[in-house]
């Protein structure tokens, strides 16, 4: 059996949720793909979004990988349906914008949804609106994935960005944001000095226990140890840099 858990982004952005991954299965081998030369999928078309998708994770497909991860809320909100539907055979884990757990941590104040427009526009997102949605504010978070894709999550430039997309909100009440793409957890920091009294979610631990429950439920775990990663990108040899540079960051 090949011992491989494929994992496929956009970009780098999904290294946020394998090093959850990581976390919670050291002794697993992982395999990244991240289709930086095409970042962000954000603006594209759902047509565009559906090919460059089936293109990235067919490249983890070839190498036999026993699970994967689309470690993207974009993807997964544009292709998800569409893959497990291919591929009965092979657990397939996508994002959800942590809605629900920032729903139930209001307490007489709003949501802040910070996400890509195609995200917020498609259905699963808005199944999560019809159920969550009450005194949500979605915000397109944009040029965010540019930036982190360029290596400037904690550069000035983030700062003036990040202020830029949310002061609008900063004399309200804001309980909980949800970073609903993956690149958005390497900005952490500098969202939460604007709202320093608002929780933030991910949805990155819960996306790495689902993961883990398919592997038990199917007796595909691995017992090798130590663990290993490999990363594979588009974008060549310095979006891989960048990629190993980001998760040590989070080390």
């Amino acid at each position: 059996m090949n011992d491989l858990i494929g994992f496929f982004d956009s970009g780098v952005g999904g290294i946020s949720v394998l090093h959850a991954a990581r976390r919670l299965m050291p002794n697993e081998h992982f395999l990244f793909y991240g289709d930086n030369k095409n970042a962000p999928y954000g603006p594209r078309s759902l047509e565009e979004i559906r090919a460059l998708s089936a293109a990235g994770i067919g490249k983890l497909l070839e190498r036999g990988v026993k699970a994967v991860v689309i470690a993207c809320n974009t993807a997964t909100s544009a292709y998800a349906e569409i893959i497990r539907a291919e591929r009965r055979d092979l657990p397939i884990v996508g994002m959800e914008p942590a809605l629900k757990p920032a729903h139930f941590a209001r307490h007489g104040g709003q949501v802040i949804v910070l996400a890509t427009d195609t995200t917020l526009r498609l259905e699963k997102f808005e199944r999560l609106m019809s159920l969550y949605g009450r005194d949500v504010i979605p915000v397109v978070g944009e040029g965010l994935v540019e930036l982190v894709e360029g290596g400037k999550a904690a550069s000035p430039e983030a700062e003036v960005r990040l202020a830029a997309l949310l002061m609008p909100y900063m004399d309200r009440q804001i309980d909980a944001i949800v970073l609903g793409c993956t690149h958005y957890p390497f900005l952490r920091a500098p969202i939460q000095r604007l709202f320093p009294d608002a929780q933030l979610f991910d949805g990155l631990e819960g996306t790495a226990q689902r993961l883990k429950y398919l592997l038990d439920e199917r007796d595909l775990r691995s017992d090798d140890s130590p663990g290993s990663v490999e990363y594979m990108s588009s974008g060549g040899d310095e979006a891989v840099a960048l990629m190993k540079r980001l998760m040590e960051s989070l080390d």
